[in-house]
């Protein structure tokens, strides 16, 4: 599967040594520590030995380490097509991976990102979400992320940010490149860019 650049800094970090992930010659952007939009970030802790970091931003939130989950876009998703799949209600369910397929990889990658505790409290995430036309099926774009449940019936602040990306998306406020590349910098900076809260 061909993958589309995020942005055009995948050159430039590629030489600076971000590489590891089982796909250093992957096109997909990647985004280096230091300092993000939202502000620096500092190094969250995981376990030892564990070939992926967290880190956490500034604002508390957890991020994936940039050189196991860069972000990855679907190529089949445009900003020329969006009023066709991401901006129909129900279209993300056409291309998610069923449980039975991701399961096994969630495991994997919380093994990969030394996460502990039991998996119910992960969810097996899109650094790009579907809806924002993320990849579906390319582990450089899935990560365990650990539930912070914000507020009753959302497990995840990130879930918040999705849905607000989405809606500027489709209402032609926000370019669809543009929030892929901010959501996989730093998707709470694009929330607060978004109003979330």
């Amino acid at each position: 599967m061909k993958t589309r650049l995020v942005g055009g800094l995948a050159a430039v970090f590629l030489l600076v040594g971000c590489a590891g992930t089982g796909g250093s010659s992957s096109p997909a952007q990647r985004h280096g520590g230091g300092e993000a939009p939202g502000g620096p970030l500092a190094q969250a802790s995981s376990t030892p030995g564990a070939g992926c970091h967290y880190r956490q931003a500034a604002s508390g939130q957890t991020l994936p380490d940039p050189s196991c989950t860069p972000g990855v876009t679907n190529p089949t998703v445009s900003q020329a097509n969006i009023g066709s799949t991401i901006c129909v209600r129900g279209w993300t369910k056409t291309i998610r991976p069923p449980a039975s397929v991701t399961e096994p990889q969630k495991l994997e990658s919380m093994r990969r990102y030394g996460a502990s505790g039991p998996a119910g409290t992960f969810e097996f995430d899109h650094l790009i979400p579907l809806e924002l036309g993320g990849a579906p099926d390319d582990r450089r774009n899935l990560w365990p992320e650990p539930d912070d449940n914000p507020r009753p019936g959302v497990l995840n602040s990130k879930d918040l940010v999705e849905n607000a990306a989405n809606r500027a998306v489709c209402a032609g406020r926000l370019p669809l490149a543009q929030a892929q590349q901010e959501m996989a910098a730093s998707w709470p900076a694009l929330g607060h860019a978004l109003g979330v809260k």
